[in-house]
């Protein structure tokens, strides 16, 4: 229970009068085992005191895990404070909104509902995963004549410690961003209206293994092992030139073990954030507040552990919040020193699973979209 605990305790702090929760590996990795832990989670979460005031809800969960097909195993979560007058949610199918009243919860196959777009990346983008689960969620939303696009996005991981080390950027790297340039193009065509959006989830973004390896251990030697039989480089050993040749770093396909894990909580890692170059490419389509936070991932799942990191991958901030540059214009200024914005990740000191979750609390200026929407019309429902 640490997990719905963790954040009760954000919302308690922040009081949002909207609130979007997006989750990825719904139900965890053994769906058919764990379906009944969502359930059980769902109704917390609408049911907890914690959130007693807020009256409406629209949940989305993609529990669909017998269709290959589709199946992204993606959950939407959006809360609406009783405070909160006149808010709406496009109806994609009827190209207009609809005013959100109650509380309701759509499950399995998602692709009948009309309040939203689901899509899993087709096989070709990542042809070593037979079924990858990747895919995004978008939802659309009008409040106080304000109207913005919500995604929930998985994008693809390292499969390789080994294979992402080799080139910089990594063979990962270009699939996360054809991937993710795929959803951009895809929520900005003609189809619809364009609005501002604001896109978040596990984004897998990794640091650029290469540039980080060289750098840690830049005073190392190296000792490569291949198997027996293949010849395949299996282990990659880097030790100290002298100090008695003390290990630094063993790399192998799902193990990252550095000596020294305070490089990746120091400061909070800021110290690597010159690895993190995955959203560089996307300057002009996409703006993310400044990390003060550590690395989001891999975690250890030991209960006790909460601040450790686990050895299986180089720590990254996997898990952000992005918008576009319009997006970025409706989040109101700070009108005075006072911090209207922030940018952070729950539970920094107790178990949340291997992703600390983030969040991006913040304030729309009253009549923020109001020159677009008097133009369109953007809350008329017809």
């Amino acid at each position: 229970l640490t997990w719905p605990c963790s954040l009760f305790q954000v919302v308690h702090a922040h009081k949002p009068h909207f609130m979007a929760l997006h989750c990825q590996e719904f139900g965890g990795k053994n769906y058919e085992a764990s379906m009944s832990h969502v359930d059980k989670f769902v109704k917390e979460l609408l049911s907890s005191d914690a959130m007693k005031d807020y009256n409406r809800a629209r949940v989305y969960l993609d529990e669909n895990y017998k269709s290959q097909e589709h199946f992204t195993a993606l959950g939407s979560f959006y809360f609406l404070h009783e405070s909160l007058k006149n808010i709406y949610q496009f109806d994609f199918k009827a190209k207009k909104y609809k005013k959100v009243t109650g509380k309701e919860i759509y499950s399995d196959t998602l692709e009948s509902t009309p309040m939203l777009e689901k899509e899993k990346f087709p096989q070709d983008y990542f042809p070593e995963c037979k079924w990858s689960r990747k895919g995004f969620i978008r939802t659309r939303w009008c409040i106080t004549d304000c109207a913005f696009d919500l995604v929930n996005i998985h994008l693809f991981h390292d499969a390789s410690n080994l294979i992402a080390w080799e080139t910089s950027p990594s063979v990962y790297s270009g699939i996360r961003h054809k991937a993710l340039g795929y959803v951009l193009d895809r929520i900005i065509d003609q189809r619809f209206e364009k609005v501002s959006y604001f896109v978040f989830g596990d984004f897998n973004f990794r640091l650029d293994a290469k540039a980080v390896v060289e750098t840690l251990c830049a005073k190392a030697t190296m000792q490569t092992i291949r198997a027996a039989d293949t010849n395949e480089v299996v282990k990659l050993i880097f030790r100290e030139s002298d100090n008695d040749r003390k290990v630094m770093l063993q790399l192998e396909k799902k193990l990252f073990d550095y000596f020294n894990q305070d490089v990746f909580r120091d400061n909070n890692g800021t110290a690597l954030l010159e690895f993190d170059r995955e959203l560089s490419v996307f300057k002009d389509r996409l703006y993310e507040l400044d990390i003060s936070f550590p690395p989001s991932y891999p975690y250890s799942e030991d209960s006790s552990q909460g601040k450790q990191y686990m050895n299986t991958r180089c720590p990254a901030w996997c898990d952000r919040i992005l918008m576009s540059h319009s997006a970025k214009e409706l989040i109101l200024k700070s009108e005075n020193d006072e911090k209207i914005v922030i940018y952070d990740h729950i539970g920094p000191n107790v178990c949340m699973g291997d992703h600390k979750p983030v969040f991006l609390s913040f304030r729309i200026a009253a009549g923020a979209g109001k020159p677009i929407a008097n133009v369109h019309k953007c809350c008329v429902v017809q």
